[in-house]
């Protein structure tokens, strides 16, 4: 029995997880959980990484009480960093991706270079909190952070780090940032030149499934345990999750939902031209130089922060409850634009959506009901928009669309999916990005061949839901006023 140790780090939960592979089958024990909150501090929101760190010595010390590991690997989301200064220091707790310095960056940065030329050398979808714009506002506004850094690392890296000593990029967390060249998949001296920007304060960029170093002689003896590597799997989650669709043969078109909702498919070579530019389409580094050709879309944030400000109001309502609420309500009423800015930012989504109505002379929700309703149906709906994207940009077809991740919990979005987009939804698993983590290890080590035969093993042994699309024609219909909506 091979056993390794996953950490996968949420929108608002942490997790070490037991990856056993015996017989020929994976399996997963959690082990440890723990909030994932940042912390806001004057003006700024910080990730909480001390904290952070302390949970993953607690989960080396659960794992290795619970009979030990062979190996670590360690997935966040893309595009936020910690800097380290010439001492090898960190200079201060990482800032996360929505705190509001990069307000206003990608139209600032436009007048020094146009963002089709950005596209162009970056294949990468335009998001304010890209790493690009986060440098960009410190170079603006805190120029003296960088002057004193000497390494950049993303957050996956940065906890490798703090682990082993060594430094790297991983490839897949590194394209996030929008400074990866497509062409040479190394840094893109253009733009860092025109952020005035040393290519020596990042690390080198190694291959997903690269051994970053060994756990070091201090942890060890701090924590009690043997010496494992320590493995760069797919540092981005969304990269992570891909290597886990249960998928073995035919064109691939995926959901990975949570909190945000990762819609695409994977390709051997990335597509970048004006088509994918004007769609916002991006391409990702995943496992094996694989491309990940995807759009973010906002998720199951929606309904997080809505419940959040019900909660805050007195009104503690379960998820199922607000599932419940909304099938008691009329369809097709109203719409929202999932993506639009002013559902990005923490604070009362429910009031936004009424405001968002209201500006586009749209039926005003009122309810929990009303609400939840609009979120589910427009989320769908937006499904349908960049599937039909991905499509055209592409020329495949596909006969399945499967969903993966927690938000597959949700059955009422699954069914709902599969109808707006008139395709048959297959869900499953939902650990995909802890799966996915424990995969690239097992293959690292040489355990299991390839990402295809981890996927066969995914398939054979997580059990999978089917949703038939019902309706077409009624969603058709919806999906022309919901254009109308956001337009």
């Amino acid at each position: 029995m091979k056993k390794v140790l996953a950490f996968d780090f949420g929108a608002s939960s942490g997790r070490a997880i037991i990856g056993k592979y015996e017989n020929g089958k994976i399996s997963l024990e959690e082990i440890h959980r723990f909030s994932n909150d940042p912390v806001v501090l004057g003006k700024t929101m910080y990730w909480d990484v001390l904290r952070l760190f302390h949970e993953i010595k607690q989960g080396i010390i659960k794992a290795k009480n619970a009979g030990g590991f062979d190996s670590i690997g360690i997935d966040t989301w893309g595009v936020d960093f910690g800097l380290i200064d010439e001492n090898g220091c960190l200079l201060e707790n990482p800032i996360h991706y929505r705190d509001t310095r990069t307000c206003g960056m990608i139209e600032e940065m436009d007048k020094i270079i146009p963002k089709k030329e950005i596209y162009q050398k970056t294949g990468i979808q335009f998001l304010e909190f890209n790493t690009l714009y986060q440098l960009y506002s410190l170079k603006k506004n805190r120029p003296h952070i960088l002057q004193r850094a000497d390494k950049l690392l993303f957050m996956p890296d940065l906890f490798s780090y703090f682990l082993t000593g060594k430094m790297v990029s991983e490839y897949s967390v590194a394209t996030t940032s929008q400074l990866i060249d497509i062409e040479s998949s190394e840094w893109s001296k253009e733009l860092l030149d025109i952020l005035e920007i040393d290519e020596k304060l990042f690390a080198p960029i190694v291959k997903s499934g690269s051994v970053v170093g060994m756990l070091s002689d201090d942890l060890c003896t701090e924590l009690g345990v043997e010496s494992v590597p320590v493995i760069a799997v797919c540092g981005h989650d969304t990269q992570s999750a891909i290597s886990a669709v249960p998928k073995e043969e035919g064109n691939i078109a995926f959901i990975s939902c949570g909190t945000w909702s990762i819609f695409g498919t994977e390709l051997d070579k990335p597509i970048v031209n004006d088509t994918t530019y004007e769609m916002s389409i991006t391409n990702e580094g995943g496992f094996d130089n694989i491309t990940g050709f995807v759009k973010n879309i906002a998720g199951l944030w929606l309904i997080q922060e809505s419940r959040r400000q019900w909660k805050k109001e007195g009104k503690d309502y379960s998820f199922a409850d607000l599932e419940k609420m909304a099938l008691e309500c009329e369809e097709f009423k109203c719409f929202i634009d999932p993506d639009d800015p002013a559902f990005v930012s923490p604070g009362d989504i429910p009031n936004r959506i009424r405001e968002f109505c209201k500006k586009t002379n749209q039926y005003v929700p009122e309810t929990v009901g009303e609400i939840m309703r609009c979120i589910y149906e427009s989320l769908a709906l937006k499904y349908k928009l960049v599937f039909e994207k991905v499509r055209k940009c592409t020329g495949k077809e596909y006969d399945t669309i499967n969903m993966i991740g927690g938000g597959t919990k949700d059955t009422l979005l699954c069914r709902l999916t599969a109808s707006a987009c008139d395709c048959k939804v297959i869900t499953g698993p939902v650990e995909a990005t802890a799966l996915g983590n424990v995969s690239v290890q097992l293959i690292s080590s040489g355990e299991i061949k390839d990402i295809s035969h981890a996927r066969k093993i995914i398939a054979e042994c997580e059990e999978l839901k089917y949703y038939e699309p019902i309706d077409a024609d009624k969603w058709e219909k919806a999906s022309a006023e919901f254009i109308k909506a956001i337009s």
